[in-house]
């Protein structure tokens, strides 16, 4: 049975030897693997479906109504494809890759608790509460990021399935689909994090909302070069598709972090300066109030030595 290292004795600044830090490694890394194998096994009695989850927008969008046979007689068809798979040993591993990706994806709170769970002692009370914030936001974002892929690979696989020469037939390998969907899947939602990291920078104190703004040219054509080299399709409507939605996450972000540095400037009017540069000081005059009254000196030069506690002078 895997124990904890933390549960032996806790530090309360999360310290702990270097074999102690390993063992802990050990522990959360089983737990995740034994999440994920779980899941995969779950995945693989209805891997089928899960196949046709990913098959389905792309056979809906490029389908042919007939059979090859009838294909190979018509000469005015609309270009379409026939989605296929070749090999004995093909089904098996793509039944396997199937529920091997299912389990990584269902199991993501699982083994991102155990990350985090590793992570968090050494992380300070305001570091934990920003982080936690993260997480609970990174999540959402790629999952909006794979949905509006899912929703726009239709239209794409028509476009590229246009590009078909007259008097050939498409044979799409179902293998293949299914790795274009899933990185076109994955590419959108890591895209969809781009204002996650930015704000993040911002709340570190590393950028300013105002830096943030200045890059928007910048930053805009570097969006479009990302989604023309990240994107697995050609064509230009997944380019835009893509570059649209980070352009509006950009300038969301940047938003948020302008509001982040009034906050900030609210706080603390020193805020926004660097290491070597100078606070401003406040040289209004202020007035000095009442003066403290000091005793006079007796009139008497021996009467003053006395005062004086036997010295002649003031030392």
């Amino acid at each position: 049975m895997l124990k904890s290292a933390r549960k032996m004795e806790k530090d309360p600044e999360g310290r702990m030897p270097l074999v102690e830090h390993l063992r802990e490694l050990r522990n959360r890394l089983a737990k995740s693997v034994f999440a994920i194998v779980v899941v995969a096994i779950i995945a693989a009695f209805f891997y089928k479906d899960i196949i046709q989850l990913f098959q389905h927008p792309i056979q809906k969008a490029v389908q042919c109504d007939v059979d090859l046979a009838q294909l190979s007689h018509k000469s005015d068809h609309k270009p379409c494809g026939n989605i296929t798979m070749s090999g004995l040993m093909k089904p098996f591993s793509l039944a396997v890759k199937v529920s091997v990706m299912s389990g990584l994806v269902v199991a993501s709170p699982i083994w991102l608790y155990q990350l985090w769970a590793f992570l968090a002692p050494g992380l300070h009370r305001h570091e934990k509460k920003y982080a936690l914030g993260f997480v609970a936001a990174g999540v959402p974002l790629f999952a909006a990021g794979g949905w509006f892929a899912y929703l726009i690979l239709p239209k794409a696989a028509r476009m590229l399935i246009d590009f078909t020469p007259g008097g050939v037939t498409n044979l799409l390998p179902l293998d293949e689909v299914i790795d274009l969907v899933v990185r076109l899947v994955v590419v959108f939602g890591l895209a969809f994090e781009l204002p996650l990291v930015l704000i993040m920078l911002n709340f570190g104190g590393v950028l300013t909302g105002r830096r943030m703004l200045s890059w928007w040219r910048g930053m805009i054509m570097g969006v479009t070069v990302f989604s023309a080299v990240a994107t697995p399709t050609a064509d230009a409507f997944s380019m835009l598709a893509l570059a649209g939605p980070m352009v509006v996450l950009y300038f969301i972000a940047v938003g948020i972090a302008l509001l982040n540095d009034k906050r900030r400037r609210r706080r603390d009017p020193d805020a926004g300066l660097s290491d070597d540069e100078a606070s401003q000081l406040d040289l209004t005059p202020q007035a000095i109030g009442e003066a403290e009254p000091v005793p006079a000196l007796p009139e008497h030069p021996e009467d003053r030595t006395a005062h004086r506690g036997g010295y002649d002078d003031v030392t």
